[in-house]
């Protein structure tokens, strides 16, 4: 069977009955007031639901802008809240700092007075070992500033340690907490002599071991222990500590115990070094 060829209008004369159409009706407006009520209700039917959702579209549009808009405000502000928080944690920090250094200030001051027979020169502690206590640490005054070998550190209290190094504006300091170090005490109230042995293992229980003390020597828990006046290197009478657990030895002629150190060797900024020494003092 031979297939009927689709029969295709031309597109001039769609466009032509098109334009005709709309002259019609633009001409039947003038003179047939009744014709434009329906064709302005057709519009109207057909345009109300279009506009409506136009403008939601417009409206949903105009949110997400002020939405964006209003999230960028957001991040603006919040940026310069914590550049404002960074600061003011800043401004705290320094001011933590400087109150905390001028309450070691002040207990230098109180120290220096305590000791004033002696001259002194302060020293800001710039490093230390490896370990938490400064049991070895490097001060930022040297031969320079007169600082000598075996010169004593005082601080926070008490007896620090003693100068074993001195460069021309630095000096390293070795505490009575360090290993190496022997110091030869007295108890204040009965001058009886005793040594106090350094120790980085008994300091993390916050003591130091005393030994050689008399047996009949008259001394209790709680009594002062200061540096001895036959000492050959440590100036006599500077606070160390308190004993704490005395005990008799197995030799039966002397007695052992414990001194807990005044100084915070955890925490130490600022010392004074006394720059009188033992032996040219003596």
């Amino acid at each position: 069977m031979r297939r009927r060829k689709k029969r295709e209008i031309p597109t001039k004369y769609i466009l032509f009955a098109l334009s005709f159409l709309c002259i019609v009706t633009i001409v039947l407006s003038f003179f047939i007031d009744g014709f434009v009520t329906p064709v302005k209700s057709v519009a109207a039917y057909v345009m109300t639901p279009v506009t409506k959702g136009m403008n939601k579209v417009g409206s949903w549009f105009n949110d997400r802008a002020d939405d964006i808009s209003e999230i960028r405000n957001i991040k603006k502000e919040n940026a310069e809240l914590k550049d404002t928080i960074a600061e003011l944690q800043n401004k705290n920090a320094m001011s933590v700092e400087d109150r905390n250094e001028l309450e070691q200030l002040k207990e230098l001051y109180k120290l220096d007075n305590e000791y004033s027979d002696y001259e002194t020169v302060g020293a800001r502690i710039i490093s230390k070992d490896a370990s938490n206590w400064y049991s070895v640490f490097t001060i930022d005054k040297g031969s320079d500033d007169g600082i000598e070998v075996d010169m004593n550190v005082i601080g926070d209290g008490g007896l620090v340690g003693i100068v074993y190094e001195v460069g021309k504006n630095y000096s390293l300091v070795r505490s009575i907490i360090d290993d190496e170090s022997n110091v030869s005490a007295q108890f204040a109230s009965t001058s009886d002599k005793c040594i106090i042995k350094g120790s980085l293992k008994l300091i993390n229980d916050g003591v130091l071991q005393v030994f050689n003390i008399n047996k009949s020597a008259d001394i209790k828990d709680g009594d002062m222990l200061v540096t001895s006046n036959i000492s050959s290197k440590f100036l006599p009478g500077i606070l160390i500590g308190y004993v704490k657990d005395i005990e008799d030895d197995p030799n039966n002629l002397t007695k052992s115990a414990y001194v807990t150190p005044v100084v915070d060797f955890a925490h130490l900024d600022i010392v004074l070094i006394i720059t009188q020494q033992k032996n040219a003092g003596e």
